[in-house]
């Protein structure tokens, strides 16, 4: 009997760098569960992957910010015998000063960057933990190092991400456990997700838009180094570096009083 293939769930893996995961992934003999809300797109790259690389690749349709379709990934993940990566990579931004955004759109970010990120690494950590293997990979941003107006619930539920799998990770390391926990942290990556918000690729200079390739790549070398913080790119790892340096009350100047704001100032006048 051939042994069984290790299995990678990866959310938000209809586009951008969940479909990136799911690629990588397959390429390395993974079987693969794909989660997204777009059925169709799901089962197209699933029936991709796996006649190129003679994989198993499941479908699982789900919108995460709704509880009973939460649960059934949740249930999945709690169950599956050979579990050996879960990958939360579902999420999506928009643009807009807090209290002026629907709330409707800042309640389901919150469910899906927080809520869904804590339920089904939960389920995912108890059926890892308990055959010590494995790892998750939770896709935050370099936004999460960087406040800034008209981003908050972004920012937010992206340093909550990283706040959380810093400490999963602590946990592990004390008790010993096997298990790998890993906060990815791309910076603007070509991929749908930019699109949606109505942001071009002119917005900032080319030389800072990444493949959603590379990113999966650093990704997946950092977690065979066991690297807690992956930020892809020289740029971005300048860039971080640089702002957790700043004292906050500059970093606020700089945010609220820079270029940026006395541009829209002009612009109104």
């Amino acid at each position: 009997m051939a042994e069984a293939k290790p299995l990678a769930v990866v959310t938000g893996a209809s586009s951008g760098i969940g479909a990136a995961f799911a690629r990588a992934l397959a390429a390395r003999s993974y079987d693969l569960v794909l989660v997204a809300r777009r059925h169709d797109r799901l089962q197209q790259l699933a029936d991709e992957l796996g006649n190129q690389f003679k994989v198993n690749c499941t479908v699982l349709s789900a919108d995460l910010t709704r509880e009973a379709e939460l649960r059934t990934v949740e249930e999945f993940l709690a169950g599956a015998a050979h579990l050996e990566l879960l990958v939360n990579g579902a999420g999506f931004g928009t643009l807009g000063n807090f209290f002026e955004a629907p709330i409707e759109s800042q309640d389901a970010m919150h469910r899906l960057h927080v809520l869904a990120t804590l339920r089904l690494t939960h389920a995912a950590l108890r059926n890892l933990t308990a055959r010590n293997q494995g790892a998750i990979i939770n896709v935050s941003s370099v936004a999460a190092f960087v406040p800034r107006p008209g981003s908050t619930s972004y920012y937010a539920t992206k340093a909550w991400m990283n706040c959380f799998t810093e400490d999963l990770y602590l946990e592990l390391q004390s008790a010993g456990s096997r298990v790998r926990v890993q906060a990815l942290c791309p910076g603007f990556t070509v991929t749908e997700f930019h699109d949606v918000l109505g942001i071009g690729r002119n917005f900032i200079s080319g030389a800072w838009w990444m493949r959603a390739e590379d990113v999966v790549a650093a990704s997946l070398n950092g977690l065979e180094k066991g690297k807690l913080f992956v930020v892809p790119g020289w740029r971005y790892k300048l860039l971080v570096s640089t702002m957790r340096m700043l004292p906050r009350p500059v970093l606020h100047f700089a945010l609220t009083k820079g270029p940026a704001s006395l541009r829209r100032e002009r612009q109104k006048k």
